[in-house]
């Protein structure tokens, strides 16, 4: 969701701030701005749009040098992507700034409250009512924290508040509530930040502040209390990645480079994950093996690309581990009373790991006694802090809103599950785990294989630049993986994009078949309890009704030959690890013809990266 930094020390701030929202702009690019403290008091400057409309304004109207200073880059929730609603706000009295990612559930009532004392309003923003809160609290003789701890006991929802005073220069003090926030430590300076990213070029020693806590911040001090300003603990970490990490390195589009990345993200993934005695293991786990074999469900819990990848995860855990699997989209799970025991396992998986629906899923699990499993690729996010196990993904940072190598190695990740589960509950043999685990650690390479490749795949794009629609059809594995190559042109291409299991395709949607639609079908390896010869069947009846089929089939598969207008190859996998291989093809589908199209791939409409409200 939105993108927030802080900065106190000896540099100059507004160009500490800057560059550390740009490196967070895939957070969301509907407005930015930035207000430092002068000679004179707050001075800020703001632009609906993306942050290139902010540089310009900084160009025309320079903020003094001042060594204090916060910055957003915002997502839209209350309020259009306007000058006026754009963000750091400021009290009516002129004494704080304010910034906020989140959203403050019982706005209207404190702002009804506030207007009826006298109190005017510049913006639509439910984040504005915090900042005339916090600045009334000051303007009472409040100092800035314990004027923070009282607004924050005030608000309900979820946010990251960090904010400057006037009359109290060279300080910062941020909460949070249901938001990340983490702070930056430097030698003489310290920052805070919704993503590590933003501070990544100035240090890599972090803190991650716990629910429910306010941080206050001075060039050579940090404080930390909950909201009742009783001392509380906080979770230092160091960030293992460096800053090239989170650069192009060449590539147009950071979603191109991502693309590019999985071989490696996927062996990093898979790395390390045998103990000197040959079992396999999970990152963290404090989850007893008695209890995980007397696991009767489980529920994986998810958002948009990781949920498809849960799809994935039902067919392998069920497979290997014969126990009954169900996917929920976490955004519906708590609100349809879901069955939950203490036997009941729940795994969550969330690239940020601060994903707002799946965060309360979790929660709720837990209030049910359930265990929670977290499958994650931020270290110290609140996800995985919140859960009873984590399997970290190590896919590095992940810049492209729309994901790629972030669901393959949640892919990979679940498979890694499974293969413990079936380990722990015995219904795999060590060396049955061995050979899969061999065969997935072969997959980097085999990802590469089809990476090379894809020149084809780029050319095709140019053929359907002017398309409305396409559609995409899979069976077994290939289902999830047909949805989530749908998803990727919906997300970046804006285009009408539909993923269907192929048997249903006589059930209805073959009413949306029409003469020259491009239909991608992922074809099952052959030899697959027959789906392989249905999927072909399934062939045959769009390309009688017009279709144009666009066919992805393992090496040596001759059968589809004759029903491909174009034809994918595949290196040969088992049929559960088909996701691994299958995938690139329909990513860079959608990058090329997105890019083609003059979209912004790396940022599309209406979209950012880490969603931190429900």
């Amino acid at each position: 969701m939105c993108g927030i930094i802080g900065y106190t020390g000896p540099r100059v701030a507004r160009e500490v701030v800057v560059s550390g929202l740009r490196r967070m702009e895939y957070r969301g690019y509907d407005s930015a701005g930035v207000a430092v403290l002068g000679d004179d008091g707050i001075e800020i400057r703001k632009k609906a749009g993306k942050i290139s409309n902010l540089d310009a304004e900084l160009a025309q109207r320079p903020l003094p040098d001042s060594g204090t200073g916060i910055g957003h880059s915002r997502w839209a929730t209350h309020g259009g992507p306007t000058d006026a609603n754009a963000h750091p706000h400021v009290s009516a009295n002129g004494r704080v700034a304010l910034i906020h990612n989140g959203i403050i559930e019982n706005f209207a009532a404190l702002r009804a409250e506030l207007e009826a004392t006298g109190v005017e309003f510049k913006s639509q923003t439910d984040t504005e009512t915090a900042a005339q809160l916090l600045g009334l609290e000051v303007a009472g003789g409040a100092d800035l924290a314990d004027a923070m701890r009282a607004v924050c006991r005030r608000l309900q929802g979820a946010f990251t508040l960090v904010a400057i005073d006037r009359d109290q220069p060279g300080r910062l003090v941020a909460a949070r509530r249901n938001s990340p926030l983490m702070v930056g430590v430097g030698e003489g300076e310290n920052f805070v930040a919704s993503d590590v990213s933003a501070f990544i070029e100035f240090t890599r020693s972090a803190i991650e502040l716990g629910q429910d806590q306010v941080v206050d911040v001075t060039a050579d001090s940090i404080e930390v209390t909950d909201f009742n300003g009783a001392p509380a603990e906080s979770h230092p970490f160091e960030v293992t990645w460096d800053l090239s990490a989170a650069e192009k390195a060449g590539y147009d589009w950071f979603m191109r480079k991502e693309i590019y990345e999985q071989p490696q993200a996927v062996a990093d993934t898979l790395l390390g994950r045998f103990t000197p005695d040959g079992a396999l293991k999970l990152d963290e786990l404090h989850i007893p093996e008695a209890e995980l074999q007397l696991v009767d469900k489980i529920i994986i819990v998810a958002c948009g690309s990781a949920y498809y990848a849960g799809l994935v995860a039902k067919y392998a855990i069920e497979h290997w581990t014969r126990v009954a699997c169900e996917v929920e989209i976490a955004s519906e799970f708590r609100y349809r009373d879901p069955i939950i025991t203490g036997s009941t396992l729940v795994v969550t998986i969330s690239q940020s790991g601060e994903t707002a629906d799946t965060l309360m899923a979790i929660r709720h699990a837990r209030a049910q006694r359930a265990k929670v499993i977290a499958i994650c690729n931020t270290n110290g996010a609140t996800i995985p802090r919140e859960s009873d196990a984590v399997i970290y993904t190590h896919a590095g940072p992940e810049i492209g809103v729309a994901s790629t190598k972030g669901f393959l190695t949640q892919v990979a990740a679940c498979y890694l599950l499974g293969l413990y589960l079936a380990q722990v509950r015995g219904t795999m043999f060590d060396d049955e785990i061995r050979v899969v685990m061999s065969e997935l650690a072969g997959t980097p390479k085999l990802i590469q294989q089809v990476l090379d490749g894809l020149d084809s795949v780029k050319e095709l794009a140019a053929r359907f630049v002017d398309q409305k629609s396409v559609l995409f059809l899979g069976r077994h594995v290939g289902y999830p993986v047909a949805l989530e190559g749908a998803l990727k042109l919906k997300e970046i291409a804006y285009l009408h994009a539909e993923g269907f299991p192929a048997g249903e395709l006589k059930h209805g949607p073959i009413a949306l078949v029409e003469d020259g639609i491009p239909i991608f079908i992922v074809v099952p390896p052959q030899g697959r309890d027959q789906l392989h010869d249905k999927v072909v069947s399934n062939i045959q009846e769009v390309r009688a009704r017009g279709a144009l089929t666009i066919v992805l089939a393992e090496d040596g598969d001759h059968e589809v030959e004759p029903y491909a207008d174009v034809l994918i190859r595949l290196p040969k996998v088992s049929t559960l690890l088909q996701p691994l291989v299958a995938m690139a093809p329909l990513q860079m589908f959608a990058c090329e013809l997105a890019t083609l199209k003059g979209y912004d791939v790396d940022q599309p409409r209406n979209l950012a990266k880490s969603v931190t409200v429900e």
